[in-house]
């Protein structure tokens, strides 16, 4: 392993632990008491304390002085699990990412099941996604200053700039309307499937108005940086000496243009990965997506600090290691990068 490679490592297994400490204290600066946000009129003062001791809201957060006397400090100080901070950082090197204080389920089951349902929408998005822009990108360098170029450009600026949740009424609208296609979730509520290929059939029909929005989101993006890498390229002496030589343009795009524009945009998808495992979160809420992003939202509206915490550590891990990914990748692609 050379030195380029260990180093790299090295910033990001540093940043992960920034992120594990900094994933702790950013909830705790919401204003509220998550124990109150049962709103039951039954629950007594009593039943709310309860509630904080069940989940270790009552232990302070870092400070041991704040919640005891000084007779009491020499046995804090001794043992650091009596605080909020020291059990968290216990509890997620053992794996444990706590407790739902809504549901009272293991986060860790709660995020897997959202992270399948968040892969399956975003997988074939993203797939998707790449091709199209690849192609797209490729053709409009090459038809350069033509009426294609012009409308791959003018259509790539508008998905790229149009708000995402917009554009995700927008076509849910159209696609309910036109098509008669679901508007939201990922099953037919009380439908019953005689196989499980007509299940699949109907998750599929739920699944295809948010996968085009994000297909057709980042497509956009993805157009943009390729066609602008071909027309740098299409510029470099090389280039000009495989036209001398009488290679025509689809040897020229294949060869020579498409191995290195390839590179910038290889940096961009390995990071809009990092970002999406944690969820589309815009898209995931217009179309009642049960993934990650949705689960964020209604986490933030109820104070669930476990299950937020361990979203936001999901989605800085991923976008960390997306972040190493693109640069190890980058430089096996780039033999000019110095790797030790």
């Amino acid at each position: 392993m050379n030195s380029y490679v260990l180093k790299k490592t090295y910033w990001a297994f540093l940043t992960v632990g920034f992120v594990i400490v900094l994933n702790f204290f950013l909830f705790r600066i919401l204003p509220g008491d998550p124990a109150k946000m049962v709103r039951d009129p039954r629950l007594k003062i009593e039943a709310i304390e309860a509630i904080r001791v069940r989940f270790g809201l009552d232990k302070p957060v870092i400070n041991c002085v704040e919640k005891i006397s000084p007779l009491e400090l020499g046995s804090c100080l001794v043992n650091p699990l009596e605080t909020q901070f020291f059990r968290y950082v216990v509890n997620l090197l053992q794996g444990e990412l706590g407790t739902s204080f809504h549901t009272q389920r293991p986060v860790a089951q709660m995020l897997t099941e959202s992270l399948a349902n968040t892969l399956l929408l975003i997988g074939p998005g993203t797939l998707l996604s790449i091709i199209l822009g690849v192609l797209l990108g490729l053709v409009a360098a090459w038809k350069s200053r033509t009426p294609l170029d012009y409308g791959a450009l003018i259509g790539s600026l508008i998905a790229w700039a149009a708000p995402t949740f917009w554009f995700g009424i927008i076509l849910l609208f159209w696609g309910s309307s036109q098509f008669n296609l679901p508007i939201g979730g990922k099953l037919t509520p009380g439908a019953g499937y005689d196989s499980l290929w007509a299940q699949w059939q109907d998750i599929g029909r739920h699944m295809l108005l948010p996968t085009l929005t994000y297909t057709i989101i980042f497509a956009g993006q993805y157009t943009l940086f390729m066609r602008s890498a071909v027309l740098e390229i299409f510029s470099e002496d090389y280039v000009l000496t495989a036209k001398a030589k009488g290679l025509n343009t689809f040897q020229i795009l294949r060869s020579h243009a498409l191995p290195n524009a390839m590179l910038p945009t290889v940096t961009i998808v390995a990071l809009n990965l990092g970002f999406t495992v944690a969820g589309a979160i815009e898209i995931e809420t217009v179309f009642s997506w049960p993934g990650l992003g949705l689960a964020v939202v209604e986490a933030v509206g109820r104070q669930d600090f476990p299950v937020l915490q361990g979203a936001f550590l999901l989605l800085a891990v991923s976008v960390i290691f997306a972040n190493l990914l693109a640069d190890l990748l980058y430089s096996y692609l780039d033999p000019r990068i110095k790797t030790g």
